[in-house]
């Protein structure tokens, strides 16, 4: 299935809150955790998709023993990488987090945010979070090609995040 080139349309969009709506709008902080292998050989952030109402936050905490951990947008300003986040939203980067500690964003402007722990992008440590209100009326992925296909493979796709509310990795 191609990731690119996906619109969602409004009406898929509301049946999403009404079929989720504990994950869609549930408490103000949405919790995030980076994890990993103990022997380092996997990383990934849990969930790595999530829907969320603007003015909601994002809390990131590292549970992973073994290696310190970013929550970086896909962002020019973050070491001239494509911008993956709405125009007009401000970029974020947690700095390296060492084992459990935390960092938050309060996400206010619609759209998809696409995000990535620097040392582990490769590795595929990305995740993406679409935030939305009742009255949103459509997402655009962002275009092939920006980023290398082991980075693009690691993201959950829009439809996927709409339906569900949240996608939890299997590790």
């Amino acid at each position: 299935m191609q990731r690119r080139g996906f619109l969602w349309g409004g009406g898929s969009l509301a049946a999403a809150f009404s079929l989720s709506p504990g994950l869609a709008i549930g408490g103000s902080v949405v919790e995030i955790t980076m994890s990993g292998r103990p022997d380092g050989s996997k990383v990934w952030f849990d969930p790595y998709g999530v829907l969320i109402q603007p003015g909601q936050t994002v809390r990131w905490t590292n549970r992973d023993k073994s290696n310190a951990h970013t929550a970086t947008a896909y962002a020019p300003q973050n070491d001239e990488h494509p911008r993956r986040i709405p125009e007009g939203a401000a970029a974020f980067d947690s700095d390296y987090l060492l084992p459990d500690e935390s960092f938050e964003v309060t996400f206010e402007v619609p759209g998809v945010y696409d995000y990535y722990c620097i040392p582990h992008e490769m590795s595929g440590m990305v995740g993406r979070i679409i935030v939305a209100g009742p009255d949103q009326t459509g997402f655009n992925d962002y275009p092939d090609g920006d980023l290398p296909d082991e980075i693009l493979d690691g993201f959950p796709l829009i439809a996927d995040i709409l339906k569900q509310g949240r996608i939890q990795k299997d590790n």
